[in-house]
């Protein structure tokens, strides 16, 4: 992949002592659309679970997140309004951060939940590192997608001799757990609005997130 635009290598050099060679290089990519009414949906929803957590209005939060996003962008503004000259990328970002704000401080989720972008692997890591549910939001343990649908692990089997990085993990509840068996991979997506289910994680954050495990030295 080559980036659309040429890079000013003169001004490469002057950051790296002269040189062009062995510069880090960081792509992002961007969706350029519109930022969409769901996006704003569940900013606004998710906002409301948070008033009702903290009792701080939601006017007063929608702009402390803004200004968060101000800050993390380096001086970016960003707006969901119908007019908003903000992309989905832009919308993904606001929103990432107002998700890992209730992880942070275990803000109860209802109005917002079913709004919640299970379809994305964000959503599901943030699910896998706080140990919740990602169907109900309670708390869940760490399930390896392929055990759900046969395989051992988990039933009998001893989780710490296993290399997790290398499974498809996902965190569900015992309830969910027990439904996901009964359903099958295809019917339970469908059932609670899943595209996939799990995510793979690799080994160094599955030992900084507390899942214990036999991982190979990387």
């Amino acid at each position: 992949m080559y980036p659309d635009r040429q890079q000013n290598l003169e001004h490469v050099s002057t950051l790296n002592n002269g040189s062009i060679s062995g510069v880090p290089v960081h792509f992002e990519l961007v969706d350029p659309r519109q930022a969409r009414p769901k996006q704003r949906a569940l900013f606004f929803a998710l906002l409301g679970d948070i008033h009702s957590w903290s009792g701080e209005p939601t006017d007063w939060l929608k702009e402390y997140f803004y200004t968060r996003y101000t800050i993390k962008t380096a001086g970016e503004e960003i707006s969901l309004a119908n007019d908003t000259d903000n992309t989905v990328s832009d919308a993904t970002k606001l929103i990432e951060d107002v998700i890992d704000f209730i992880f942070e401080f275990n803000v109860p989720v209802n109005e917002a939940y079913p709004l919640l972008p299970k379809d994305e692997n964000y959503f599901q890591y943030e699910c896998i590192k706080h140990r919740q549910c990602l169907v109900c939001g309670r708390h869940g343990d760490i399930h390896h997608v392929e055990g759900i649908y046969g395989n051992t692990v988990g039933m009998g089997g001893n989780r710490n001799h296993v290399d997790h990085s290398k499974r498809v993990l996902a965190c569900l509840c015992r309830k969910h757990h027990e439904i996901c068996h009964k359903y099958g991979t295809n019917k339970f997506c469908a059932t609670f609005g899943f595209t996939h289910l799990g995510i793979k994680v690799d080994a160094e954050t599955l030992k900084r997130i507390g899942v214990q495990g036999h991982y190979e030295e990387q």
